[in-house]
Parts: structure tokens; C-alpha cells; sequence
């Protein structure tokens, strides 16, 4: 196998944020790209994920039974094929742990190179996906020595209410991986952390001198002005050593801040560094921390039941993500991210948009949206991210670094941002895992969501089932009280038509008594290229109809997987209820697979 030397000039990062949904377009389904519903044009995978900036490396996922697909010779000998065809030098690099190729440009691309080379990929029956290896970055907004300023545990008006949770499960036994920017030491968390690994590759981004190696420690992501496309530098986060003190702080230690699963094990696995981190790099953090296996990298002997990832950034979520994400989720690891920190709609943000991961969204001290955090139909549960325009003491209190630029003393501060909102759900999951270690990840969402409460400020643009409560959510899943919801399932498909009339798919729910909760629990499983054409409506049994999703001319990325929350409670429950699905705009079929209700 051919190996480049890394690149230090001249080089451009793929930042999520670069990522446009217009470039490439082919005559090959799969997601749809148009300005208007009545203009879509079918275009493959890598369209959605197209670059706005020239792109170093592509993501090369090839069918089962292609030479490409298991050996490296045969990949190294097609990618020196495609790019003679293109008129650029490509080399293959590595391969990741989900199988898939990662495959170098060579010298700084144009859009256009880019798109020649993507062009000859897509053009491979052999090729299952290509995409662009973008650049995350931490998703905070940065800014507890103390317990009783943890008000994100314990307040009644927005707390998680964790402190009741604590009488069943503290997390023993439970490894949490935080895919991050690594962790650097504090006694506060010390004694909690386990091996992980630094997946960071390239040296430019990983600034400890080297590539991949057993040592998660963060250096620091520090960056001056001009660095990173940014006018205005930034000194370092410490972004993975907040996150691990949130999921996991030692307590009861007479000192600092208590963790939410205090008793639960960290291993921290170091993808972002200098101006973010690649996909290929969180690919193979997220596979190897869930048990499976990368190239080069030795076996996990702490794997993960729950990873964090408390990083993303605009564009759809890539084949080659979701492929990681559905394998670990496959392995019975439950994968909680963040929603983002742009105020828009979640569903334009990666991996918050990925199918098989719980969204979260933050809110404030007063339980309301947080007014940075994204929203919309793919958060599924909101938890306490802080709101420090209302002062800095209503932000996340947790565990960091005094150090501007390298690691100094030890210290603790204040965060906000979906960054910190996803680690109080992580550690949920790690305590719902301690109380009953058979739960699957489709279980534990479900149970998150059916013991949520609602907001105490109402979210129109949509924040998920509600505010979680980590006490009502452990009871539930130990036995000792809460609910684990009584689900009812259609698995009948139906074909959506293209541009037509509705469809429906009915469920008969029998032996309940009185009526429906105040947060019924719709789950729905929608194939359906550009799934901004479809609008999605419950009908109860007496005919009455609760909007699901409207149609949007933006959301261009692929199907509907996920759990709406519908206050239900003037209807008797007993009854056939139904889904009712239609595409308004032409050019886009697709299916009802099932869905679910939970009561």
C-alpha cells in the first residue's frame, strides 16, 4: 500500500460547515437536489454532500463482492485508474474500519477536479458511495467546584432531575466513549477515565507531533487570527475534558462537580484537533469504540455502550457516516449527538440528521429552547445546555483547563451549547445501561422519550419529546416506576406515489382504557428521496388530524426515521388510528416501512 506524506502548506480543510447541497449532479438515485419542488433533479450520494471549498481526500465505499472492496491493492490500483481518467494523481491511503476506501487527491483541487474525480466514481457500478472526507468541529459555545451551582441536575423548573436517579444507578459497569478533542488531566475525572485512543491522522490537525497512537491526550485546539478560516483566533476548549465531567466527574470526593453517571468509566477517543477533525477519523472512532475493527489500531478492550459526539456541522449525513453509525448501533451501542448551535433546523446538520442516533437539543435555566440550538423533527429529546446571555452561572458548570493555548492547571468552568445538552443524555443512557444491561438502543430512546416532560416554555419549531427526567427514565427502565410504553406497529409497507394523493397505513390499538396520553409517541420509518416533498399527519380514530411534518422547498436530505410527540389526550385510545403521507412535489418516490405508536 502507497502511503503520501502529510501536507503542512497549502492545505484547505473540509469543514462541515463548507459542505453545499449543489454541486455534482448525475443520473443516479438516490438524494434530491432542486431550488424549487417542481424542479428536482435526481442526483446521487456525493451531490448532497458536495464541497463549496476544494476537497483533499473522498470517502469511497464500494458493493459487497468488488476486489475493491476487501483489498487495498485492488483500491490503490482503481483510484490510480479513476484519476488518470480525471486527469489527477489520486492514491489510496488507508482503509476504515467500516470497510470503506479512503482515497487521496494529491495536490489542492479545484471544485471542478473535484467533481471530475467524484464524476468517475459515481460512474463505477462497482461504487456504492463517494463522499468528500469533511472537517467537524466541536459544537460549544465555551465560556463546578461547587454542586449547588449544577442546576442542570437538580433544579425542578428545567433540571434533568438526576439526584432521584442516583437511588438506582450510578453507572457502574457502563463505558461511555466521547469522541472529542481527547482529555487532559483532572483529578476530577481521573479516576473514571480508561484508555481510548487518539484517531487523529494528520499531524497538521492533531498538533501533538504525530498521527494515530494510544495517547487521547488534547494538546490543546488552540489557532491564531487567519487560521482555520477565521478572522479572529480562539484560544484552546478543552472541549472532551468538559463533555467526560458532565457524563462522568467523580463524586462524592469533597471537591468540584458531580457526574451524572459518577460511577461509569470514560474512554476518551481523540478525533477533532486544530481547526476540527475529519469524517474518516470519527468513522473509525465510532466502529472501534463500539467493538468493531480498524485497520492498524489495536482491539478496544473498553467498548463503549454509548458514545457522545458532541460535534457535527452543516450537510447531510454521508453514506459512509450513517454505514459507522448503523454498524455500532448493530453492536448494541447507543450513539447520542448533538443538535447544533446555529438556530435552524437540525435536519441540516450532520450527524444530527443521521438515522439510528438520538438528536439532542439544548435548553435554558428556565427550560425554554436555548436560543442557539438547533430544533425541528429529528431532535428527539431536549436536556439543559445552558443560556449564559442571562448570566454566566446559567451556563454547564463542568470540568476544564485554565490553559490558553497548551495544558496548564487544572480548573472548572462554565459552557453552553447542544455540546453540553448531548453528555447529560449520554450519562442517562449510561445509567439506564447500569439498571438493566438487555436494553437495546431502539429501547432506551423509546424509554427517554416516554418518560420526558414537557417543556415548561412551549417550542413550536419542535424540541423533540420534551425536557429529559432522568428519574421517571431509570424507574422506568429498573421496574421501580415511569413508564416503559405499551408500543403498537404496523410493518406493512406502502408505496408513496410521485406528486399524488395520500396514502395511509392503519394500526387497530385494543385493551387500553380512558384516552390517549398527552405525549404519544408517533415513530415513523419513511424511504423517501427529498423528504421535504412529504407531509405527514396522525389520524385518530374519530377522524381528528395532528400535523407531523409540513412540507419544506430546503430539506433535501433522504427519509423520515424518527419519533414524533403528539398530546393526544382528548382521544379514546382504543381504536384505528392512522398515518396518512403525501408527496406534494414531483420527481421523488418513496414508503411507508412502518410505524409505531406508544402508549
Amino acid at each position: 500500500m502507497r502511503t503520501s506524506p502529510t501536507r503542512v502548506t497549502g492545505r484547505k480543510l473540509i469543514s462541515v460547515a463548507a459542505v453545499s447541497a449543489a454541486l455534482v449532479a448525475a443520473a443516479t438515485t438516490s438524494v434530491a437536489v432542486a431550488q424549487e419542488p417542481a424542479a428536482q433533479v435526481a442526483t446521487p450520494d456525493a451531490a448532497a454532500q458536495a464541497v463549496a471549498v476544494p476537497a483533499e481526500r473522498l470517502i469511497v465505499g464500494y458493493k459487497s463482492g468488488a476486489a475493491e472492496a476487501t483489498s487495498n491493492t485492488a483500491a490503490d490500483a482503481d483510484a490510480a485508474a479513476k484519476g488518470k481518467e480525471a486527469g489527477e494523481s489520486l492514491d489510496f491511503q488507508r482503509r476504515l474500519g467500516t470497510g470503506a476506501a479512503l482515497v487521496d487527491l494529491g495536490d489542492e483541487l479545484s471544485k471542478a477536479d473535484v467533481a471530475d474525480v467524484i464524476a468517475e466514481y459515481q460512474a463505477d457500478p462497482q461504487v456504492a458511495y463517494v463522499v468528500p472526507d469533511r472537517l467537524n468541529k466541536p459544537m460549544a459555545d465555551p465560556n463546578d467546584t461547587e454542586y449547588t451551582k449544577q442546576w442542570d441536575l437538580f433544579e425542578a423548573t428545567a433540571g434533568m432531575r438526576v439526584p432521584g436517579a442516583w437511588t438506582t444507578s450510578t453507572g457502574t459497569g457502563v463505558t461511555v466513549a466521547v469522541i472529542d478533542t481527547g482529555y487532559v488531566t483532572h483529578s476530577d475525572v481521573a479516576a473514571n477515565i480508561v484508555a481510548g485512543y487518539d484517531f487523529i491522522s494528520d499531524t497538521a490537525v492533531s498538533v501533538d507531533g504525530d498521527g494515530r497512537d494510544s495517547n487521547p491526550a488534547d494538546p490543546g485546539d488552540w489557532y491564531a487570527a487567519g487560521e482555520c478560516e477565521q478572522p479572529e483566533g480562539s484560544s484552546s476548549s478543552w472541549h472532551g475534558t468538559h463533555v467526560a465531567g458532565t457524563i462522568a466527574a467523580v463524586t462524592n470526593n469533597s471537591k468540584g462537580v458531580a457526574g451524572i453517571a459518577y460511577n461509569a468509566k470514560v474512554s476518551p477517543l481523540r478525533v477533532l484537533g486544530k481547526c476540527g477533525g475529519y469524517d474518516s477519523d470519527i468513522i473509525d472512532a465510532i466502529t472501534w469504540a463500539s467493538g468493531g475493527t480498524v485497520s492498524g489500531v489495536p482491539a478496544n478492550q473498553n467498548i463503549a455502550k454509548v458514545i457522545n459526539m458532541s460535534l457535527g456541522g452543516g450537510g447531510a449525513c454521508s453514506s459512509a457516516t450513517q454505514s459507522a453509525i448503523t454498524a455500532a448501533v448493530n453492536r448494541g451501542t447507543t450513539v447520542v449527538v448533538a443538535a447544533g448551535n446555529e438556530n435552524a433546523n437540525a435536519s441540516t446538520s450532520s450527524p444530527a440528521n443521521c438515522n439510528n442516533v438520538i438528536t439532542v437539543g439544548a435548553t435554558g435555566r428556565t427550560g425554554a429552547r436555548a436560543s442557539y440550538s438547533n430544533y425541528g423533527a429529528v431532535v428527539d429529546i431536549s436536556a439543559p445546555g445552558g443560556e449564559m446571555s442571562t448570566g454566566t452561572a446559567n451556563g454547564i458548570l463542568s470540568t476544564l483547563n485554565s490553559g490558553a493555548k497548551t495544558p496548564s492547571t487544572e480548573s472548572y468552568a462554565y459552557y453552553q451549547g447542544t455540546s453540553m445538552a448531548t453528555p447529560h443524555i449520554a450519562g442517562l443512557v449510561a445509567l439506564m445501561k447500569s439498571a438493566n444491561s438487555s436494553l437495546t438502543p431502539a429501547q432506551i430512546e423509546t424509554a427517554i422519550k416516554s418518560n420526558a416532560r414537557a417543556l415548561p416554555v412551549s417550542c413550536s419549531l419542535g424540541c423533540g419529546a420534551g425536557l429529559a427526567d432522568a428519574t421517571k427514565t431509570v424507574q422506568a427502565v429498573s421496574g421501580t416506576g415511569g413508564t416503559t410504553g405499551t408500543v403498537f406497529s404496523s410493518s406493512t409497507a406502502v408505496s408513496i406515489p410521485d406528486n399524488g394523493s395520500a396514502v395511509e397505513s392503519s394500526i387497530a390499538v385494543t385493551g387500553r382504557t380512558g384516552n390517549a396520553p398527552s405525549a404519544l409517541q408517533v415513530g415513523v420509518d419513511i424511504t423517501h428521496t427529498y423528504r421535504g416533498d412529504l407531509v405527514i399527519t396522525l389520524v385518530a380514530p374519530d377522524g381528528s388530524t395532528y400535523p407531523l411534518k409540513a412540507s419544506s422547498t430546503s430539506d433535501s436530505a433522504d427519509n423520515v426515521n424518527t419519533t414524533y410527540t403528539v398530546n393526544a389526550s382528548s382521544e379514546v385510545a382504543n381504536g384505528t388510528w392512522k398515518l396518512r403521507v403525501q408527496d406534494v412535489a414531483a420527481s421523488d418516490t418513496g414508503k411507508i416501512n412502518g410505524w409505531t405508536l406508544t402508549f
